[in-house]
């Protein structure tokens, strides 16, 4: 895979972290995992909105909604105690929110293992990263496929 099939944006973050040396990559992710904003008050209060991604070891729910400009806003639950996977959904609202739903699903399935994570984070976590991704184009196949 390479770079060039990425979003501008997301191609900027796995070229950080892939030239980064080992420790600074997990610190990376430690930083994205706290830059992941709040969970919106109205998901907060009504969680049945959100869809689970069982295939991930830690707690995980999305939500996606169009915004006036056709860009999918993202909404991430993740626990503070899971900071590898807030870290990639950190990276995954910085990288996409606001996208167009085109660009999501255009979006590798793989691309996270082009970032230097494999050394850091053990294959299942690495797996929960791909559902994720994968539930997200999901959500947005599902529900802007005839939008657009």
């Amino acid at each position: 895979m390479t770079d060039a099939a990425l979003p501008e944006k997301l191609q900027a973050i796995t070229g950080l972290f892939r030239s980064a040396p080992k420790a600074l990559r997990l610190q990376a992710l430690l930083e994205y995992s706290r830059k992941l904003p709040p969970l919106a008050e109205k998901y907060v209060e009504h969680p049945e909105f959100m869809q689970p991604v069982p295939e991930c070891t830690s707690p995980f729910f999305l939500v996606t909604e169009q915004d006036a400009a056709g860009g999918v806003r993202l909404f991430f639950k993740v626990p503070e105690e899971a900071p590898t996977v807030r870290g990639y959904a950190g990276i995954l609202h910085e990288a996409l929110d606001g996208a167009t739903p085109e660009t999501i699903l255009n979006v590798p399935n793989d691309f996270y293992l082009n970032m230097g994570l494999t050394e850091l984070i053990t294959p299942m976590r690495l797996r929960g990263m791909g559902a994720i991704l994968t539930r997200l184009k999901n959500e947005v196949r599902e529900k802007y496929a005839t939008a657009g």
